[in-house]
């Protein structure tokens, strides 16, 4: 597979910027079609970036033989109706995350993968961005001696458009989202963890909803432990004060800390004996770049086809089982 001509399925706002542009500046790739259920949305959209074919039905965009891979923008809760569909037509399939909205769905749509052959993406492109390899680097080496453990602090106020009850937003409708603000955000987070720490081997939470805004938590605790040793304490709020901000990560060891950001790319700091270093890499101006690049090149063949779905299925795994759904 040379030339990778793309459908998009939800042409929504995570594909003005972060990801859409990105397929086009990537050596042969280009998106020739969008779907979108609300065909004035989906006709502007194409209109504005230069795409030529348009659909309201994702089975004439799965259906169109001149696509050749599916890229799922949608809720996670037809994820995995839509992936399922694409690949059963022996298409390649890059999905947003979370890769669903369970872990169950999820593991249908590995067996999906596994029984037609055809690669599962999913987009956890943080581990391809130079801040978090520079992170990566850092745990890497020597530089934090033994590593002790982690903490996630990620404390936002509810958004105004959580006020609305009438018209909620889908990220804190669990029967769209697959949960609340944790499902949208911190998976994120625990895709990171995975990559510096192994895999996660055990897992208890604790939910709440404290505000009373809507249905799903606004409030997670948890512990975890990965299998490189590594303990991690989180705490999620996404219910408090109007001045309270925080998103922060940091790693401990017995030489220093490693302090972080998942959304906010302060700037990375490594304190040791010796020193106080900060370092701040810079991002693509989409920030999916990096990773949609990676993804386009295996399906080129210029290196190994894997995707990342064992990884994505995991982290639906472990946000289940915080939340109690396991």
């Amino acid at each position: 597979m040379q030339e990778i001509n793309w459908g998009i399925i939800g042409c929504g706002n995570v594909t003005e910027l972060k990801s859409g542009p990105a397929f086009n500046k990537v050596r042969g790739s280009k998106v020739i079609a969008v779907m979108r259920r609300n065909g004035e949305k989906a006709g502007d959209y194409a209109r504005r970036h230069n795409i030529p074919l348009w659909y309201t039905d994702a089975d004439e965009l799965i259906n169109n033989p001149d696509i050749n891979a599916v890229y799922i923008a949608t809720p996670p809760a037809v994820h995995t109706e839509y992936a399922v569909r694409a690949m059963e037509k022996g298409k390649p399939v890059y999905v947003e995350k979370p890769m669903a909205a369970t872990y169950h769905d999820c593991v249908r749509m590995k067996e999906v993968s596994e029984k037609t052959g055809q690669p599962l993406f999913v987009a956890y492109y943080r581990r391809y961005l130079p801040y978090f390899i520079k992170v990566k680097e850092i745990l890497d080496g020597d530089l934090l001696g033994k590593l002790l453990y982690g903490t996630i602090d990620f404390h936002i106020s509810p958004r105004e458009e959580d006020f609305t009850a009438s018209i909620l937003p889908w990220r804190i409708i669990p029967e769209i989202s697959g949960g609340g603000y944790f499902y949208d955000l911190a998976c994120h987070q625990l895709d990171l963890f995975e990559w510096f720490f192994g895999k996660p081997l055990k897992a208890e939470g604790a939910s709440y909803n404290r505000r009373g805004l809507y249905k799903a938590e606004d409030l997670v605790f948890a512990r975890m432990e990965y299998e490189t040793g590594i303990p991690v304490h989180a705490n999620w709020c996404f219910a408090a004060g109007n001045d309270e901000h925080m998103d922060s990560i940091s790693i401990f060891g017995t030489k220093g800390k490693l302090e972080f950001s998942t959304f906010d790319f302060t700037p990375i700091r490594l304190t040791t004996e010796k020193s106080t270093e900060e370092f701040l890499p810079e991002n693509p101006e989409n920030i999916q770049y990096w990773f949609i690049k990676n993804m386009v090149e295996e399906l080129q063949g210029s290196v190994q086809v894997k995707g990342n779905l064992e990884s994505a299925v995991r982290t639906n795994w472990l946000m289940d089982k915080i939340l109690g759904k396991l």
